[in-house]
């Protein structure tokens, strides 16, 4: 009965995402829903997007096993990701009025670095990916007891997402994305006051939990880790920024204002309902603790989806695995479009001058195709487990696409030299340390990556140039942050020329 109310929910939910496909006209509306998108459906596709498979399992899983302590980076720092998105990034990138991230780079730093940030933030997106694929199969596996095996899952999964997204674009993903975060709300404050009646109350599980240690959350103080804690909060606070599926966000919102705080909202959102699936997961240790014990060390991202199988209703079972999923398919849509829509626009179209609107409409749409069935390959042969694959995505990017983001948004010095030294030093010293470096040292590859990464960006700009900077005017830039109006910026530079 289960598997027949998941696939009928999966059906409703692929048939209104190739309705909303009817929208699509040009790549416009393919890659940032034609900037139409109101306040309501921004925040809801921010929140869904991020609440995802590792949301459900992955941080449960590490909550049981390393504490408070061990989710620094999500939901903490992926949460602050998106606020700090809305306050800080949001409006000027929005005034630019761009197609990808990957076309800020191109139009602040020209194209080659354009090109390798790109390559960065697409390769980034394998990881995150990947791990919705992997929880597909598992969904699957469990839903049907084991009659679709997880490989089977994956590729069901990943093939049914992949019809909606290929042809609906962002519009496709911001309806459902819509529907999915209602249902993931009712399911998770349903699922939740289910399993808190079993074990007297919310109060009783907070009570057990804080004596238990569970919220212990800072680091000792010692020096090895405090770095590491800081190593591991701003890989996803600073390493998710520079992304397209949160680009595509900023820049689908009908508004610059719903832009800023449609980021925000979902951010705040995210950070307050990535708790219930801790919550419920520590009440598996007071209800089932054999179930629990068994599974921690060998599967720890089985226990919350054992313990509704065995303890819940079929209501609460609906409730939940339709919450999951609802959270699985809203991540996963939106990770495929974003690296294929980029790649797209920033590597191939550059090749194809000639290429129409409908071509490269066509081009965005096989890519998708292409990069779907990659990275199931790569969620079939990958043993990370759900949380540490959406970790490592963003260390790419940390080292590689932030510092030139930043700096080319707040620092009119930047050039093209410093960007180019900050990639190529950020990424270096990160795969010196991955490949060569100690087992456990004292400073995290991704901080080292990062911090030489703003090195090379500083030493770059204000060296002497032997790259010249053909990008943004400094009246460019004053313009996207507002200091300038469109008039008053072209006399500044009519004067300058002058």
């Amino acid at each position: 009965m289960l598997l027949w109310f998941v696939i009928a929910y999966w059906i409703v939910s692929v048939g209104i995402g190739l309705y909303a496909a009817t929208r699509v006209r040009n790549t416009k509306d393919f890659v940032i829903a034609g900037r139409h998108l109101p306040f309501h459906i921004v925040t809801a596709t921010v929140f869904a997007t991020w609440f995802g498979s590792e949301t459900v399992l992955g941080i449960p899983a590490t909550f049981l096993k390393e504490n408070l302590h061990g989710v620094v980076a999500d939901p903490f720092g992926s949460s602050l990701c998106l606020i700090l998105v809305g306050l800080f990034f949001a409006a000027p990138l929005y005034r630019m009025n761009l197609l990808t991230i990957g076309d800020f780079y191109k139009k602040r730093f020209g194209r080659t670095v354009e090109v390798m940030t790109t390559l960065a933030i697409v390769l980034s997106y394998l990881g995150w990916v990947g791990a919705q694929i992997n929880a597909l199969g598992l969904v699957f596996n469990v839903v049907s007891h084991g009659t679709i095996s997880k490989l089977a899952g994956m590729w069901i999964g990943s093939a049914t997402i992949l019809v909606y997204t290929l042809f609906g674009g962002m519009w496709a993903v911001a309806i459902t994305d819509f529907l999915q975060m209602i249902i993931i709300v009712l399911g998770m404050l349903y699922i939740g006051g289910s399993v808190s009646r079993l074990v007297g109350g919310v109060g009783t599980v907070v009570a057990h939990a804080a004596a238990a240690g569970k919220f212990s959350f800072w680091p000792a103080l010692d020096l090895k880790d405090i770095i590491g804690f800081f190593a591991a909060w701003i890989t996803m606070m600073l390493g998710s920024i520079p992304q397209q599926d949160v680009f595509q966000r900023v820049q689908s919102s009908k508004t610059e204002p719903i832009a800023v705080w449609g980021s925000v909202t979902g951010g705040a959102l995210y950070f307050l309902f990535a708790f219930v699936p801790m919550f419920l997961a520590y009440s598996a240790t007071l209800i089932e603790p054999k179930m629990v014990s068994g599974l921690i060390d060998t599967d720890p991202q089985m226990i919350l989806p054992r313990l509704v199988l065995d303890k819940a209703p079929l209501i609460a079972q609906v409730m939940f695995f339709g919450a999951l999923l609802s959270a699985i398919k809203s991540c996963a849509s939106a990770t495929l479009l974003a690296p294929s829509v980029t790649f797209t626009e920033n590597v191939l179209k550059p090749w194809f001058p000639e290429w129409s609107d409908r071509k490269l409409l066509f081009a965005m749409r096989t890519v998708t195709l292409s990069f779907t069935v990659l990275v199931t390959l790569y969620a079939v042969f990958s043993h990370l487990t759900i949380f540490k694959m959406v970790e490592d995505a963003y260390q790419v990017t940390l080292v590689c696409a932030f510092v030139p983001l930043f700096c080319g948004v707040y620092w009119k010095h930047a050039t093209n030299q410093g960007s180019l030294l900050s990639i190529f030093l950020g990424l270096s010293v990160w795969l010196a340390m991955e490949f060569f470096g100690p087992d456990d040292p004292l400073i995290p590859g991704q901080l080292a990556g990062l911090l030489a990464s703003a090195v090379g960006m500083v030493v770059g700009s204000l060296g002497p140039q032997r790259i010249p900077h053909q990008a943004m005017t400094h009246e460019e830039i004053l313009r996207v942050h507002g200091k300038l109006s469109g008039h008053a910026a072209q006399l500044t530079h009519h004067v300058a020329a002058e």
